[in-house]
C-alpha cells in the first residue's frame, strides 16, 4: 500500500539539488524542502503518516523513527524519568539499550534474575515482576523476545495498574502483531515497535508509541533528544508502507505447521523459527550458508530463522529439505554461578577466563543478549560459545574483562 510520503516522493519534481545529501540525485533521499515536511515539527505528509501508523498500532501518538529501536527505548526511558520516576524494574536478558538506556536518563536498574529453559532465557514471572516492581517505579518488558516468547503482559499490566506505575514494552520483534491480543500497544503506557524487525520496512526504521496525552507529550519531548535531525525519507516511507502491509495468513499457517514438523522451539510467534541443533549448531550453519541460507542467528545451541509477510512459501519448502539433511544433539542448558568482585578490571584472552569474575556483559550478536554476565564466573562453554561466533559483543580483540 503506498503512503502519504511515498506519494509525495513519487509526485517530485526535477530540480537542481544545492541541498544534502552530497549525492546530488533526484530521488526519495532528500532532506527538508518546501514540498516535504520536518520530522522535528511535521505538519504534512509526515504528520499524516504518524496519525495513520498510531491508529493502526492502537496509540494516542506514534512517532516515527529512522535510528531503530534502541532510539524508541532511550526515548521511552526519558520519558519515564521526566514523569518523575526513578528507577525501572527489567530483566537482566534485556536487549543492550535498556542498561544503556538507564544510565543516559540516570534511572536506577532493578534488575530481574530470569531463568533458562532448555538454553533459552524466558520471561520473568508474574511474582518475578511483582517482586521487582516493589522496588521499582516501572516495569519494562520485552515482548516478544528473540526467541518468540511472551511475559503475560495482561498479567503485568493488572500488576501496573495494582501499583499505580507504568508499564514499558521493548516490542521491537512484534511489530507484525499489531491488532492481535499479542501486541504491546494493547497493555502497555509507552511501547516500541521495531519496524524493520518483522515488517517490509528498511533497516533502522521504527515506531515509538504511547497510550495517553499524557505519555504523548512526555514521549514528544524525548525523541527530540534522541531522534536525528536528518531523517532519511527512504527509511521513513518504508515503516509506514509496512505498518500498512496486510497480512499473509497464510505463510502464519504454514509456519506454524512447519514449527512442528522441525520439532521447533515451541514459541507462540510465527516469524521465529528456532530449530535446536546443540554441538551442531555451527556444522549446520556452514553446511546452510554454503547452499545459500542465512539464518537470523546462532546462539550455540539453536538457529533462528526469522519470518516475515513477505517470505515465500518456497523458502519454507527448501528450508525444510535442507534441514532435514542436518544431525542434532541435545542443546545444552548453561550453568550460571555468582563469582567475586573486586575494585579492578583487565582485559585477558579469552582462553585464559575460565573460571574468572566477568566484569562486562558479553554474548554473541545477534541475539544481543549476554550468555555470561557482569558478575558471573566465566565457564568453559561460554568461553568455547564467544570463541566459535561470528560476531559478539563485550569482547575486545579477542578478549573479555574480567575482575582481578
Amino acid at each position: 500500500m503506498k503512503g502519504h510520503i511515498r506519494t509525495m516522493l513519487d509526485g517530485q519534481k526535477k530540480h537542481l539539488s544545492f541541498h544534502t545529501p552530497g549525492h546530488k540525485k533526484k530521488g526519495a533521499d532528500i532532506t527538508e524542502l518546501s514540498y516535504s515536511d520536518n520530522l522535528s515539527a511535521p505538519h504534512g505528509v509526515l504528520a499524516r503518516a504518524e496519525i495513520d501508523v498510531g491508529k493502526i498500532l492502537g496509540a494516542n501518538r506514534s512517532f516515527l523513527l529512522t535510528d531503530g529501536s534502541t532510539c524508541g527505548v532511550h526515548a521511552m526511558l526519558y520519558a519515564l524519568k521526566k514523569s518523575g520516576a526513578t528507577s525501572v524494574a527489567y530483566a537482566d536478558v534485556s536487549h543492550v539499550s535498556v542498561k544503556n538506556g538507564c544510565i543516559l536518563s540516570g534511572l536506577e536498574s532493578v534488575v530481574l534474575s530470569t531463568k533458562t529453559k532448555d538454553g533459552i532465557p524466558q520471561p520473568p514471572t508474574l511474582d518475578e515482576m511483582e517482586k521487582g516492581l516493589k522496588r521499582a517505579d516501572a516495569l519494562l518488558l520485552t515482548s516478544p523476545d528473540y526467541y518468540g516468547n511472551f511475559p503475560d503482559l495482561e498479567g503485568a499490566r493488572a500488576i501496573c495498574q495494582r501499583e499505580g506505575k507504568p508499564l514499558l514494552v521493548d516490542g521491537a520483534h512484534g511489530s507484525h502483531l499489531h491488532g492481535t491480543k499479542l501486541h504491546a500497544g494493547e497493555y502497555a503506557s509507552i511501547w516500541v515497535d521495531g519496524v524493520h524487525k518483522s515488517l517490509p520496512a528498511l533497516t533502522q526504521g521504527a515506531v515509538v508509541s504511547a497510550k495517553t496525552e499524557k505519555w504523548s507529550l512526555l514521549l514528544e519531548e524525548s525523541v527530540l533528544l534522541f531522534r536525528t535531525t536528518s531523517p532519511s525519507y527512504p527509511i521513513m516511507a518504508s515503516v509506514e508502507e509496512a505498518v500498512k502491509y496486510p497480512k499473509n495468513e497464510r505463510l502464519e499457517e504454514a509456519a506454524k505447521r512447519l514449527k512442528q514438523r522441525l520439532c521447533a522451539y515451541p514459541n507462540k510467534d510465527w516469524t521465529k523459527i528456532v530449530v535446536p541443533f546443540g554441538d551442531f549448531s555451527d556444522v549446520a550453519q556452514n553446511y546452510l550458508e554454503q547452499k545459500g541460507i542465512y539464518c537470523e542467528f546462532n546462539d550455540g545451541n539453536y538457529l533462528m530463522f526469522y519470518l516475515s509477510p513477505c517470505t515465500k512459501m518456497r523458502w519454507l519448502k527448501r528450508l525444510e529439505k535442507e534441514l532435514s539433511r542436518l544431525p542434532r544433539t541435545t542443546v545444552q542448558d548453561g550453568a550460571h554461578a555468582n563469582g567475586e568482585k573486586s575494585g579492578r578490571t583487565q582485559w585477558i584472552p579469552l582462553a585464559d577466563a575460565v573460571g574468572k569474575t566477568c566484569a562486562k556483559d558479553a554474548g554473541r550478536f545477534p541475539p544481543c543478549l549476554p550468555l555470561v554476565k557482569e558478575g558471573e564466573k566465566i565457564t568453559k562453554d561460554s568461553v568455547k560459545a564467544l570463541q566459535t561466533a561470528g560476531h559478539t559483543f563485550g569482547l575486545k580483540e579477542g578478549k573479555i574483562s574480567v575482575y582481578e
